[in-house]
Parts: C-alpha cells; structure tokens; sequence
C-alpha cells in the first residue's frame, strides 16, 4: 500500500495567520519519509486568520472542511493510505466519517492533549476545534452532513490531559476512558484497524509550543515508539496530524509523526 500525504492550507478553524504554511513544511516531510517523489498533495492556499465562533467557521469554512473527508475518501478508495496534515483538529468532523464510509470497524486513536468532545451547550470558548470530536459522534450537528458518526465505543484516547468540567462529564457519559500507558493502548487496538488522530500538542509543551498548552504530555521519543508499536500491532487505515506551529521544531515533529507516513 501506498502512502498519500496531503497539505491542507485553506483554513478550518486556525487562529494564527497562514497556519497553513507550517502545514505545508510538515507535508513536505512527511512526503519524502512515504517516499513520494513529488512531494504532497497541497490543498488550497494558507491565509489569514479570522477568530470566529464555531457557527462562523461552520459556514465560512465549509468547502475547506468538506474537501479534508474528501481527500482522505479519494486516497481510501484508490487503495492508497492517507496522512493528512492539517492546522486544526476539526477536519476530524469530515475525515472520521469519510474513514468509515470505507472501514466501519475502524477505531479512532485520539492522541490530543484535549478531548475537543464539548458541544454548543458546554463550550466555554465555542471554538470549533474544541467541539469537533463531539460532532463526528454526531453528540450535536454541526450541519455538514458527513456520515455516518463514530460510536464513542471507537474511540482510544491517549494524551488527553485537559478537560473542561462538562466535556469530561460528556465523555464519562458515554464510558469513553483515558489509557494512561502504551501497553493499554497496544490492547485496545491490536489486531483491529486503527485510524490515528494526532494532535501534536499531545507533546509536552517544554518540547514543543503550541497554542493551547497542556503541561504533563508526551516526550517525542515516546510518540515515536507509540507510533511505531501501533502500526506493528494493528492495520494502520490512516491519520490526521495537526496543531504544528512551531517552524524551528519541524525536524522532531516529522521525526516522531515519521511512522505514520512510513510504507
């Protein structure tokens, strides 16, 4: 199987201007690893942020978002496996659905420093980012049609450290838990196809800056080893990386996302 890694610049829901500039170094990387002599498929251009709430990113940026699932749908069905590299966690609303048109058995593992799990009534911010899991659960609608939603019972979070008080009440609701160590994670997905989420604020923020810091994460050695057993143990199908916003941090970002992309 090959692998298909694809850029997309166009904003979702980024808060820093031209986001999609650091997507385009970290694709281009991540190409060369999966041994794509053209470099990456690069979707729609970077451009200025515009802080909005969810409604508005919904609406302004729908062609954007609707485009993430179609990619990865194009590069599943073409028999490729995509790695998509994004600036926000809410391409998920779109790619989680699209995976599972063509895998329904697939389960989603969510390496994120959040849960993104709140809803139109819970959000403290009403950033899309933060509600987009939710919505790919279908736990409220977001209006962009993408189905089917992902069962909770599909979801292996690892990472997660920092919850708003009605999010992980939400998340207790459905029985979704945090695996604390890497050998819990390997159980969960041995054996089973396993689509990755990758936030790469899951790293320690000492290591890496990122927008919404959460301290106590992940060393990049660790996700690179948790990277690595995961596509060991279980059918990789794909992944989503995104968050990456830091430039002079590019080598250690594509190293530890490295396994991800590799053939």
């Amino acid at each position: 199987m090959s692998v298909r890694v694809v850029g997309l610049l166009c904003p979702t829901s980024d808060r820093r201007d031209f986001a999609g500039d650091d997507t385009a170094a970290l694709a281009s990387l991540l190409a060369r690893t999966a041994g794509m002599a053209d470099g990456p498929r690069l979707i729609g251009s970077a451009a200025q942020a515009s802080p909005a709430r969810f409604e508005d990113d919904l609406r302004e940026r729908r062609g954007c978002l609707l485009e993430a699932g179609g990619q990865v749908e194009d590069a599943l069905r073409e028999g490729d496996r995509p790695v998509l590299v994004a600036a926000s966690c809410s391409v998920c609303t779109t790619t989680i659905p699209a995976v599972l048109r063509e895998r329904p058995d697939t389960v989603v593992l969510w390496l994120d420093a959040h849960g993104d799990f709140n809803t139109p009534d819970t959000t403290p911010s009403a950033y899309l980012g933060g509600m987009c899991l939710a919505a790919a659960c279908g736990v409220w609608d977001d209006g962009l049609g993408a189905e089917p939603k992902l069962d909770p019972s599909q979801i292996v979070f690892h990472g997660v450290r920092d919850l708003d008080a009605a999010e992980r009440d939400l998340l207790d609701g459905f029985a979704v838990e945090i695996l604390e160590h890497p050998s819990q994670v390997l159980d969960a997905v041995r054996g089973r196809p396993v689509f990755v989420h990758l936030d790469l604020d899951v790293l320690d923020p000492e290591l890496l800056p990122t927008e919404f810091p959460a301290a106590g994460g992940l060393t990049d050695g660790a996700l690179k080893q948790l990277l690595r057993d995961v596509c060991r143990e279980a059918e990789l199908v794909g992944a989503e990386i995104a968050s990456f916003a830091a430039p002079d941090r590019l080598a250690l970002c594509a190293a530890a996302a490295g396994p991800l992309a590799e053939v």
